[in-house]
């Protein structure tokens, strides 16, 4: 049966050129937005390298101070001190890293030109926690970090610049006027990756010592925390809020109450839309963004209802006469659902080519520093459950509607 209502579908398709083609525009281009939404979202949230661990990686880049007999608040970044002394202790997590929260720029010269890149200050850990694919040699480690050497890991594009394209490792390069030994060679990071992102990454010993000193609660830097599973996420948060009600406050930041903590990284990209749309938590934002894909797919949905009215009362005789020789209400609204389900396959599959096509653009575009945007297996999946979704919603309700029509009336419909 099934086959036969395909060979079916397919001819009233093809009968009806017009309207297919009014539906597959408006399917394709619903889908092809809703996919490129889908594909940003997961490329910025998703578990990609350097941030293959995302589902139990947190981190700690904003904090909160407040003056409990003043008003006003103070937010910023952490100090390392800071981080040091209270985050690192967790005992509910495997890994802790402190690195800088984001990249300084930095400004060298080689052969007179001017090259601006990305610098970032971390530990050794934080090659622990993030799984770079190294292309030429290793990370540096713990203890090229305790001694303060002055190694770097640099990324493709760094290299490019300095080097023409050559091998790297063993070579120098100048960071803040010094020369740097390259240890390290990584693909590059895309710009949304904020907690791994920069082009240049050095210990940050080789500062000095004055980070360590614990005088504000306040400085430049982020820590990066590795739960062993995902069900530890909710720990390592109530320990930390543990941790909070023993901090030792600095004269010099006037500040006696401490607000926030540890954050998955979905919960930190976020954050600035929660401060910007007024909400209060991260399930409100992913309330708005439903709300607003639901929104988006059922106005063409409305319009598809439109369509496929008018395209099934023109077969109302064909209804008439099936129900005259015993059709059921279910076939018929199973026939019905099952021709919008494959034009809506269809509609897909065009969606589906021009969401690769916006995507590849986008990356052409150099937008996003070092982004390449491509479909995966999991954008694939979405967008088949979306289409799905889109052929279901605006097929059934006009298949039962003109299924429930009395032979006397669905002919009398095609008479008129």
């Amino acid at each position: 049966m099934l086959k036969n209502y395909i060979k079916m579908a397919l001819k009233v398709l093809l009968r009806r050129k017009v309207f297919t083609c009014i539906s597959l525009v408006t399917i394709s281009f619903t889908l092809m937005v809703l996919m490129v939404a889908t594909a940003l979202f997961d490329h910025v949230f998703g578990s990609f390298p350097p941030e293959t661990r995302a589902d139990r990686t947190l981190v700690m880049k904003m904090i909160t101070g407040e003056n409990t007999e003043e008003v006003g608040k103070r937010i910023g970044q952490p100090s390392h001190a800071f981080l040091k002394r209270y985050v690192s202790p967790l005992t509910q997590a495997e890994k802790v890293s402190i690195s800088t929260g984001f990249w300084s720029p930095e400004v060298t010269y080689r052969n007179g030109v001017k090259i601006e890149s990305g610098l970032k200050y971390t530990d050794g850990v934080f090659w622990e926690i993030l799984e770079f694919d190294f292309l030429e040699g290793r990370p540096y480690t713990a203890k090229e970090v305790e001694e303060a050497q002055r190694v770097a890991v640099i990324n493709e594009e760094t290299r490019r610049v300095f080097f023409g394209g050559e091998q790297a490792v063993g070579k120098y390069i100048e960071v803040k006027g010094r020369p740097f030994r390259v240890v390290g060679v990584v693909p590059n990071v895309p710009a949304f990756r904020v907690a791994s992102f920069a082009d240049i990454w050095v210990p940050f010993s080789v500062r000095g010592n004055e980070f360590l000193r614990y005088d504000s609660i306040f400085g430049g830097s982020q820590a990066l925390i590795l739960a062993r599973d995902a069900a530890a996420i909710p720990l390592i948060k109530e320990e930390f809020a543990d941790v909070l009600t023993r901090v030792e406050y600095p004269d010099s930041d006037d500040v006696n109450h401490l607000i926030g903590g540890p954050e998955t990284l979905f919960e930190e990209g976020s954050r600035m839309m929660r401060i910007f749309r007024g909400l209060s938590d991260t399930d409100e934002v992913i309330l708005l963004l439903g709300s607003l894909g639901l929104l988006f797919m059922l106005l063409p949905v409305v319009s598809l209802v439109n369509i496929n009215t008018t395209r099934i009362l023109e077969r109302a005789s064909e209804i008439g006469v099936r129900k005259a020789f015993g059709g059921s209400s279910l076939t018929l609204v199973g026939q019905f659902v099952v021709e919008n389900v494959i034009l809506t396959l269809l509609g897909g599959a065009l969606g589906l080519v021009f969401t690769f096509l916006v995507l590849q653009m986008l990356g052409a575009s150099d937008v996003v520093p070092y982004a390449e945007f491509h479909l995966n297996h999991r954008i694939f999946l979405y967008g088949l459950v979306m289409t799905l979704f889109f052929g279901l919603i605006s097929g059934a309700y006009p298949a039962w509607k003109m299924s429930r029509l009395h032979i006397v009336e669905a002919l009398r419909r095609r008479k008129q």
